[in-house]
């Protein structure tokens, strides 16, 4: 029935309908034949047709979007992906970089925003914007080729090449995290011991079953916490300061400067603009049409009261405060008059893990997931959890970042605690202490636990497709290779 086929992986769907030959609806089955390669040769073949798109994740949104026009017939369109890499292995990464160059060998222009050196390599033209995020970055630094590009001298010309060190010697467990006969989703019945007080990197091509590895049998233990890049709860009104509790002691220095009340530097209490109640901006709904919203004319964006704008603290307003890049806080708060060491602790985790570039009182419904990850990390890093789970911190992440995150991974691990990375960048998983890899494919094909060792016994066995791709990726101990 339709049901029975809608029901059906996409690869097995394909498989079945390449069997059957019913003359009357034939350009029918050639049309949807060609649509279900593309949904494999994409990666997507684990999907089924009739899941639900609200559970697909952003990345298998954005390439279920794009199969939708690898068999179009149409030239000279402009295409835009925004990061495609991600969630995507390496191998499948090698598979979407030869979809981008099927779509522009077809007559089109194709932009791709994106951080991933495998597909900033195949391009014909590169737009090296920096150099660095926020304020100190919006201009062009290179524009050309990418063997230019690596002669430059610009931050993402010295890391294109960056190739990883496997670790001459790794943590030891201080125990396991059991998990048995885990069979969530496509797992069977996979049984796996989970190194405690180490880098754990859970990895295999996307639909493999990592996920429903970690957040079936993992997720909800005691001191179990999950770090992820969903949407973050509250009004349009969060922002960094608010979410990471920053702005209490803030409003506290400030009170306690000009000896007025607290609520007055909150632009959710007394001190908010009356016009616009705090928000900065008018917001008008145009029922079957999207809001606009307008900069409110009465406080012009700054969301306080006029009066209140006048209490400072070490010679900067309230809305000033708000507008700073985190960064250039850390420093504002550091000393003299406007010292509030609780506001600077807070601060010095968010410039760790690498969202220095925002400003305090940025939306954080503008904040993109891995944004939005990194900023639940920051939260957790005091947090009493034990065991910290973190789904794909490297999204988004320029090359040089992903360092600087293996450095605070790095100071949780040798805090005490124990975290699971799941992950496909190879600077991750070489770095980890202990890899565990799901496979051998994806959906039906998957589900098995393929590998669990070091990063070097998967170099040196190169018996599955992580280990050969992080082979070509890495260098073994003493080796200059």
């Amino acid at each position: 029935s339709i049901a029975d086929a809608c029901a059906m992986q996409v690869s097995d769907l394909a498989v079945w309908l390449q069997r059957i030959e019913e003359p009357s609806v034939a350009p029918l089955l050639t049309s949807l034949r060609k649509t279900l390669d593309a949904f494999v040769r994409i990666g997507l073949g684990y999907l089924s047709l009739d899941r639900p798109s609200g559970t697909l994740s952003g990345g298998e949104a954005q390439r279920t979007r794009m199969v939708r026009h690898l068999g179009s017939s149409l030239t000279d369109i402009t295409y835009v992906f925004d990061e495609p890499s991600i969630g995507l292995h390496p191998h499948d990464v090698q598979r979407m970089g030869e979809l981008l160059l099927e779509l522009r060998d077809k007559g089109n222009t194709v932009l791709v925003v994106e951080h991933e050196p495998e597909l900033i390599a195949i391009a014909d033209h590169v737009v090296d914007l920096g150099p660095g995020a926020g304020r100190n970055g919006g201009r062009v630094c290179y524009e050309g080729t990418v063997d230019g590009l690596r002669t430059s001298g610009t931050l993402t010309g010295r890391h294109l090449d960056d190739r990883a060190h496997l670790k001459d010697q790794v943590r030891k467990p201080k125990g396991f995290l059991e998990v048995r006969a885990a069979n969530t989703n496509n797992l069977r019945e996979v049984d796996v011991d989970i190194p405690l007080g180490c880098l754990v990197a859970v990895t295999g091509v996307a639909g493999s079953g990592k996920s429903s590895l970690i957040h079936g049998s993992v997720a909800g233990r005691d001191g179990v916490a999950v770090i992820d890049q969903s949407v973050i709860t509250g009004s349009r009104r969060s922002s960094p300061a608010t979410y990471t509790g920053l702005l209490d002691p803030v409003r506290k220095a400030f009170a306690r400067v000009n000896g007025v009340k607290p609520s007055l530097f909150s632009p959710n209490s007394e001190g908010a603009c009356p016009v616009c109640s705090g928000a900065g901006v008018i917001y008008m709904d145009l029922a079957m049409m999207a809001g606009v919203a307008t900069t409110c004319d009465e406080c012009g964006g700054r969301r306080f009261r006029s009066e209140v704008l006048e209490y400072r603290l070490g010679g900067h307003d309230i809305s000033e405060v708000l507008a700073m890049p985190i960064a250039e806080a850390v420093d504002f708060f550091r000393g003299g008059e406007a010292r509030v060491p609780a506001a600077h602790r807070i601060l010095n985790r968010l410039v760790d893990v690498g969202l220095g570039y925002l400003t305090l009182g940025q939306p954080v419904s503008a904040l993109s997931g891995g944004e939005r990850q990194r900023l639940k990390l920051a939260s957790e890093l005091d947090a009493g959890s034990t065991i910290q789970v973190l789904d794909e911190p490297t999204t988004g992440l320029h090359p040089a970042d992903v360092q600087q995150l293996l450095a605070l991974l790095d100071r949780i691990v040798d805090s005490g605690k124990s975290v699971i990375v799941i992950e496909h960048h190879q600077a991750v998983m070489a770095h980890a202490d202990w890899i565990i890899e799901l496979g051998p494919g994806a959906g039906n094909a998957g589900g098995l636990l393929t590998f669990e060792g070091t990063p070097t016994e998967m170099v040196e066995q190169r018996a599955t497709i992580t280990g050969r791709h992080l082979s070509v990726y890495t260098t073994a101990p003493g080796n200059n290779r």
